[in-house]
């Protein structure tokens, strides 16, 4: 683990443990048992050091689970569109499920309301949603899986709906209520019923 990893490591822990407004510079360096000048030759400013985090994460995330990079078109051709969609969402679920991912969710979510930086990374998890669920449903009108009247609006409708049920489910399991796994299903079965091409 290089420097920088075990920094991201230390401030991931704290946070988990204190919440991301009740960590400081000082913890985080003391934690990993450096001097916090030496924090500085590596980040500015603690808002850079959570952004830096998040893109770790973030990357390390989609390695494990071998969404580097997605060619679109290889995805959806010859396919039918409840496939692409369950697998696209099952993969960007995986990804949020990555323990690390997790930890640090849980604490950005529960600050975003009061921490600018905390819901600027919601916003930029939330854009990047949206914007890889229109370059899929781009692909899928290409490639007459789907046919949308506005394939911009159809997509974010999609990535916002899916993301407040993934975020409802993941509330539901922490409060241990009834399973509500299935209702993701269903509201892709019911949104390609409304675009699918030549469904039989």
């Amino acid at each position: 683990m290089n420097s920088k990893e075990t920094i991201f490591q230390a401030t991931l822990e704290l946070a988990s443990e204190k919440g991301l407004g009740n960590v400081s510079l000082s913890q985080i360096a003391k934690k990993v048992g450096i001097q916090k000048p030496s924090l500085y030759s590596h980040f500015r400013s603690k808002e850079e050091l959570i952004d830096g985090l998040y893109q770790y994460l973030r990357e390390s995330a989609s390695k494990v689970n071998g969404n580097a990079s997605v060619d679109y078109g290889k995805l959806v051709e010859g396919q039918n569109a409840y496939d692409v969609l369950i697998r696209a969402v099952e993969s960007y679920s995986r990804i949020n499920a990555d323990k690390n991912m997790r930890m640090f969710y849980r604490f950005i979510m529960s600050e975003r309301v009061f921490n600018k930086e905390a819901a600027k990374i919601m916003v930029t998890e939330t854009e990047k949603m949206v914007l890889a669920t229109k370059q899929l449903f781009y692909a899928m009108q290409v490639h007459k899986v789907m046919e949308f009247d506005n394939v911009d609006m159809a997509a974010t409708l999609f990535a916002m709906a899916v993301h407040s049920l993934l975020d409802y489910q993941i509330d539901k399991e922490f409060t241990e209520s009834a399973d509500t796994s299935q209702q993701v299903a269903a509201f892709i079965d019911y949104f390609c019923k409304k675009y699918e091409v030549n469904l039989k």
